[in-house]
C-alpha cells in the first residue's frame, strides 16, 4: 500500500500551461500563507536541467522549495517515485504547520499526489524488465520497439506514440506484472481522491499564451541556455536530453550538433512547447475539481488565486 499521510490543512495546487506564471503566483501564495511549495514536474526533478526546465534560480526562492534536483539526467524515476517523495515531503511542511503547495505543470504527478493511485511494482527503478527493453530500444529504435508492443499489447500500443519510448517501456514493465498500461489508462477517471486539496489553474486565452511562450524560450537563451546545454553534453548526459520530452534541450542539441541552425532550434522550442501547453490545458479542463484562474491581468491574479482558496 501507498504512503497516505493525514494532513491537517488542504493541499494547494497551483497548475497551468507553460509560462502561464505559475511559479511567482505559488511563491506569492505561500508567502501570504506561510507554506512551502513541491514542485510537480517531471523534468525539473534532474540536476543540471534549470534553464531549459524553467526551475526558479536559487536566488529566486523566497521559500523553500521541495521536489528539484533528485536525480541526475538520465537516471530513471517514475511518477511512482514522486508519489512516495512528495507524500512524505507534505507530511513534513504540514506537521510543522506550514501550508502545502503542489506547483507544477505535470498532471500525472500531481494526480498522482492526490488521488489513489496503487503503481504496478514495474514502475520502480532498476527493474530488469526495464533494463531489457531500455537495452532493445537502443538496438532496434523506436518504431520497432512499439511493433513489439503491439503484437504483445494490441490495446496499449494503439493508445502510445511510438516515439513515447518510456511509455511504450512502461507498457512492457505492466504486463510483466499481470497487467496492461490500457487498462491502468482506462482507471484515470475513477481512482479516488485520497489527499484534501484545493486545485487551480491559470487560465490563458492561446494567443497570449504563445507570446508568453515566446518571450520564455527568449530569456531561456539569454540566460545561457546554450551554455547549460553544452554543459551537460560535456557531462555526458547527450542520450538524456536529447530524450523526446526534453523539450528545449535536443533542439539546442541539434543546433550544436550542426543539424540547423541556433534560431531554428528556438523555433522549434517554441512550437514544440506550444503543443506541450494545449496538452496540458487539454488534461486540466477533463478534471471537473479544476478552478481556473484567469491570469491575463498579472495586477488581479493573486488577489483571484486567494479568493478561489476560500
Amino acid at each position: 500500500m501507498a504512503f497516505v499521510p493525514e494532513l491537517s490543512q488542504p493541499i494547494i495546487i497551483i497548475a497551468g500551461p507553460t509560462a502561464s506564471g505559475k511559479s511567482e503566483l505559488a511563491q506569492c501564495v505561500a508567502e501570504v500563507l506561510d507554506g512551502e511549495i513541491i514542485s510537480a514536474d517531471s523534468m525539473q526533478v534532474y540536476r543540471g536541467m534549470d534553464i531549459g526546465t524553467g526551475k526558479v534560480p536559487e536566488a529566486d526562492r523566497r521559500v523553500p522549495h521541495w521536489g528539484l534536483d533528485l536525480v541526475d539526467p538520465g537516471e530513471p524515476y517514475s511518477v511512482a517515485l514522486f508519489q512516495e517523495y512528495a507524500r512524505r515531503a507534505a507530511a513534513d511542511i504540514d506537521s510543522r504547520g506550514k501550508r502545502v503547495i503542489l506547483c507544477g505543470g505535470t498532471g500525472l504527478y500531481i494526480r498522482g499526489v492526490i488521488d489513489g493511485y496503487e503503481y504496478p511494482k514495474g514502475d520502480q527503478v532498476g527493474n530488469p524488465v526495464r533494463q531489457k527493453y531500455t537495452k532493445v530500444l537502443g538496438e532496434v529504435g523506436a518504431q520497432q520497439l512499439w511493433e513489439m508492443l503491439k503484437e504483445a499489447d494490441p490495446e496499449s500500443a494503439a493508445i502510445l506514440h511510438p516515439n513515447n519510448t518510456k511509455r511504450v517501456i512502461r507498457a512492457f514493465e505492466m504486463l510483466a506484472e499481470g497487467t496492461t498500461y490500457a487498462a491502468q489508462n482506462a482507471k484515470l477517471q475513477v481512482i479516488p481522491q485520497v489527499l484534501p486539496a484545493t486545485y487551480l489553474a491559470l487560465a490563458v486565452e492561446p494567443e497570449g499564451l504563445a507570446k508568453r511562450i515566446e518571450a520564455r524560450v527568449d530569456g531561456m537563451f539569454a540566460e545561457g541556455l546554450v551554455a547549460e546545454v553544452q554543459g551537460l553534453l560535456d557531462g555526458g548526459w547527450r542520450d538524456a536530453i536529447t530524450a523526446p520530452q526534453a523539450i528545449g534541450y535536443k533542439e539546442v542539441v541539434a543546433a550544436l550538433d550542426g543539424s540547423c541552425t541556433m534560431e531554428e532550434a528556438s523555433g522549434q522550442i517554441k512550437m514544440a512547447t506550444r503543443r506541450y501547453a494545449k496538452r496540458q490545458r487539454t488534461w486540466l479542463r477533463a478534471d471537473s475539481r479544476v478552478r481556473w484562474v484567469d491570469a491575463n491581468d498579472p495586477e488581479a491574479v493573486f488577489e483571484k488565486a486567494l479568493a478561489n482558496l476560500s
